[in-house]
């Protein structure tokens, strides 16, 4: 897959890359106003606004429409800022192309539809305009990388990825939980592309923004999309997650940038020795891994003999306690053992019902 570097964009798009402006475009002096202060602090990139704002029920405030996009430009012109908008459609992408828009971002709620973004792909076949690509609503790598797949296709090869966090029905103090491992992921499968980070869609208020944000860029993301509003609380969309310019000033200057790279030597072979010794560690576990599933089948193979279930509740149990009891000796977390010890039990259960239903593998369902 074919992406450009940052360095071929039209305008500056160097880590870290800064996109700022209001959740929603809700009056000409108000985005005007919002601009000229976020071109004050001089740390924005690209000014935003949502134009058409895709709401969950009827009857909120789903954006002023095509106006709005004559804010936006003008607006960005006066202060001599790149602009961009959310896209959901082909009329949207004519719209802001028309209006004179940098660049166009597809949505999580467009994303985790094939046909849509298809759709906006199609619209922007030919021209030369970067296109921002938020993750899907759900937790869902591949259909991500698709949405990319089906801009790079049609010749759009200055893109960016946006993570903004992962829709869910558990107890959070997130809006969106972030589930860092994908964009993670994302980058391992797809190591040209720059991602920037959502903060403001992934905590849904402002207290938790800072703290997400440090986190972005501590794991190497190349910037950041930040909601900014000259009143949040009164904003017409999403006004917890928005701050002041004056507020996102603050945040900014408090943000600590490191380096994704060294070219000190003596950091560098530090950091070679330490990867050697994590390296011979994994082998090891490996290895562990393997002798325990080895035993783990000989088990399989003694109770078959001796007409045993697979699940044998009080070892579970036992292994459960003693196994977390040692993991607090270790200051190991016990989240961490918990997942461990579910996989593993979960792997062993399958390898010893492969041995019990050896020739009906196809009817088993895991």
């Amino acid at each position: 897959m074919e992406i450009s570097s940052v360095e071929d964009w039209p305008f500056k798009a160097t880590r870290p890359f800064i996109i700022s402006g209001p959740c929603s475009a809700e009056t000409e002096s108000q985005v005007h106003y919002t601009a000229r202060k976020l071109k004050k602090t001089g740390k924005v990139n690209l000014f935003r606004a949502g134009i058409w704002k895709p709401r969950t029920r009827p009857n909120s405030f789903e954006g002023v429409g095509e106006i709005g996009l004559q804010w936006l430009v003008e607006a960005g012109k006066a202060q001599g800022l790149p602009t961009t908008t959310e896209v959901a459609n082909a009329q949207h992408v004519e719209l802001a192309l028309k209006a004179g828009v940098d660049v166009l971002w597809v949505g999580a709620r467009t994303t985790v539809n094939p046909f849509s973004v298809q759709e906006i792909a199609d619209a922007v076949k030919g021209v030369d305009i970067p296109v921002i690509i938020k993750n899907p609503i759900n937790p869902d790598l591949q259909l991500w990388i698709g949405a990319i797949e089906r801009f790079a296709l049609n010749g759009i090869n200055k893109l960016m990825a946006m993570h903004r966090g992962f829709s869910s029905s558990l107890p959070s103090p997130y809006r969106n939980l972030p589930m860092w491992e994908i964009p993670i992921a994302l980058k391992a499968e797809i190591p040209s592309i720059p991602i920037l980070c959502d903060p403001s869609h992934i905590c849904g208020n402002r207290h938790m923004l800072s703290g997400v944000a440090q986190k972005a860029m501590d794991l190497g993301m190349h910037g950041l999309m930040l909601e900014s509003h000259p009143t949040p609380d009164e904003a017409w969309s999403d006004a917890k997650q928005q701050v002041t310019p004056e507020d996102f000033d603050t945040l900014l200057e408090q943000l600590q940038l490191r380096s994704t790279e060294t070219s000190d030597p003596i950091i560098a072979n530090k950091l070679h020795t330490l990867r050697e010794e994590i390296d011979l560690i994994d082998q090891g576990i490996l290895r562990l891994v393997a002798q325990r599933f080895g035993i783990i089948e000989q088990i399989g193979e003694y109770k078959k003999e001796n007409d045993l279930t697979i699940l044998q509740l009080d070892r579970w149990k036992e292994i459960l306690q003693s196994r977390s009891e040692l993991a607090k000796t270790l200051n190991i977390p016990d989240a961490f053992v918990s997942k461990y010890l579910e996989f593993m039990h979960k792997e062993s259960i399958k390898a010893q019902s492969a041995i019990m239903n050896k020739g009906k593998e196809d009817e088993l369902l895991w």
